[in-house]
C-alpha cells in the first residue's frame, strides 16, 4: 500500500468499519478549529495554525482512534476523561464506544484558545 498524501487517503486506508469514526473525528476537527489547516504530519492528519504551529492531531488504530493535544490541554480536562485511557497528551477513543463529540470539540477550542493566548506550542 502507498503511503498516504492527504488526510482522505489516510481515512480511506483502513477498513470501512473505522472509515466512519475517523471521517466523524475529522469532521469535528474542522468544525471545532474552521483556520486551521489540515495536513499529515508523521504520517497523521494534524491541524495546523496558519503560523505552522501545530494545534492537534488524531490518527487511526486497531480498536481505537486517538486524539492528540498538548499536554496541558489533555490536563485541563482530565476530570471528563475518567473514562477513556489517556497518555501524556492523547485520548484513546474506542470505536464501539460513542464519540465524545462535545467533549472534543471543548477540547480542540482550548486547545487553539491555548496556543493564541498563551503561545503554547506542540510537544
Amino acid at each position: 500500500m502507498t503511503k498516504p498524501t492527504t488526510v482522505a487517503e489516510y481515512v480511506a486506508q483502513f477498513p470501512e468499519s473505522v472509515q466512519g469514526r475517523l471521517s466523524e473525528i475529522r469532521s469535528l476537527c474542522r468544525a471545532a478549529a474552521p483556520t486551521a489547516e489540515e495536513h499529515l504530519k508523521w504520517g497523521h492528519p494534524a491541524y495546523v495554525h496558519t503560523n505552522g504551529v501545530i494545534l492537534f492531531m488524531f490518527s487511526g488504530h486497531k480498536a481505537h482512534a486517538s486524539l492528540a493535544v498538548t499536554p496541558s490541554t489533555r490536563e485541563a480536562f482530565a476530570s471528563q476523561l475518567c473514562d477513556y485511557r489517556t497518555g501524556n497528551g492523547t485520548v484513546a477513543l474506542p470505536y464501539a464506544a460513542p464519540l465524545p463529540a462535545e467533549l472534543l470539540t471543548r477540547m480542540i477550542e482550548h486547545r487553539v484558545c491555548e496556543y493564541e493566548t498563551e503561545g503554547v506550542k506542540w510537544m
